[in-house]
């Protein structure tokens, strides 16, 4: 019998993409496979969904509100299969993703998977224009992943992963590793900095593989979760910045790449000071300034 993958979803208030997100699991190509979908407190319709989806595999728990990494790691103690896979309730497996995922291990041994992905709208449109905002953070990270041909030094540089539902991992890797961390938007770049240095070698990027569609909601707007989250990054950042270099040398680089963030801040108050201050006209004035204009090209 072919091996069995455990498929863990949180899901959360998702209820116009969970129908979409559980098709994409029950249509894969590979079909020995257990479905654990951790609802994290939803208050809109999302449970249900899923509870008029009947498929013996499918098994769902509604818990209160605990947020992502609390509802994957509750879901993390049941599985049983001899892979673990992650998907979030808004994200789109391509239909062969868990049969390529499978064979690739089994060719390569490696303990952690993750591919490409393609960026989706809420409608399930692509994001095709390369100069698409998150088009070109993605590329960037993946052209330095092609630079460097390390890939711990590129995800230092920013997390081509992208989310969690990019997560293909052996039993005994989610064994190892363990539970996810409390950082809420972060968790998932905590976790494959862990898999790595629990696991060296043997994370496998198939980069010319986009075999999960991830979601960018056109609501995301700009909040106190930008700064919240790049808080959280410079902090994963250091912690595993100094994780990958000896121990003897940890205190200089720590020493040098904090005072080259200081130096960052001190050169941007200085240029703020030297800048001088630029003026916002009212509309009465910027007439009075256009009048003049005209009064000048046409009547002197």
């Amino acid at each position: 019998m072919s091996t069995k993958v455990s498929v863990v979803i949180p899901a959360y208030n998702h209820e116009l993409f969970i129908q979409q997100t559980i098709n994409s699991v029950l249509q894969q190509t590979h079909q020995n496979f257990e479905l654990i979908v951790i609802d994290d407190g939803s208050t809109d319709s999302t449970g249900d969904i899923l509870k008029r989806i009947e498929d013996p595999r499918l098994l769902y728990i509604y818990q209160e509100n605990q947020d992502a990494f609390n509802a994957l790691n509750r879901g993390l103690e049941m599985v049983s299969g001899e892979y673990v896979a992650i998907l979030n309730s808004d994200d789109v497996y391509a239909d062969e993703r868990l049969e390529i995922l499978i064979q690739a291990q089994q060719r390569s041994g490696a303990h952690c998977l993750f591919t490409d992905v393609i960026p989706i709208d809420d409608f399930g449109n692509i994001f095709s224009d390369p100069n698409f905002g998150w088009n070109q953070w993605h590329q960037k990270n993946r052209h330095f992943y092609f630079q460097s041909g390390d890939l711990y030094t590129a995800f230092l540089k920013g997390n081509f992963m992208v989310t969690t539902s990019n997560l293909f991992l052996t039993r005994e890797a989610a064994e190892k590793v363990g539970q996810f961390c409390s950082l809420r938007y972060l968790h998932d770049y905590d976790y494959i900095f862990r898999v790595m240095l629990e696991f060296p070698n043997q994370v496998l990027y198939l980069h010319d593989q986009q075999l999960l569609s991830y979601r960018i909601h056109s609501g995301n707007t700009l909040s106190e979760a930008a700064i919240l989250g790049r808080e959280q990054d410079q902090h994963v950042i250091k912690k595993y910045l100094l994780a990958g270099v000896p121990e003897e040398l940890r205190a200089l680089v720590a020493a040098g790449s904090e005072r080259l963030v200081e130096l960052e801040q001190e050169l941007a108050d200085v240029r703020a000071q030297l800048t001088p201050p630029v003026e916002e006209r009212g509309i009465k004035q910027q007439g009075v300034s256009l009048l003049r204009s005209v009064k000048r090209k046409y009547f002197t």
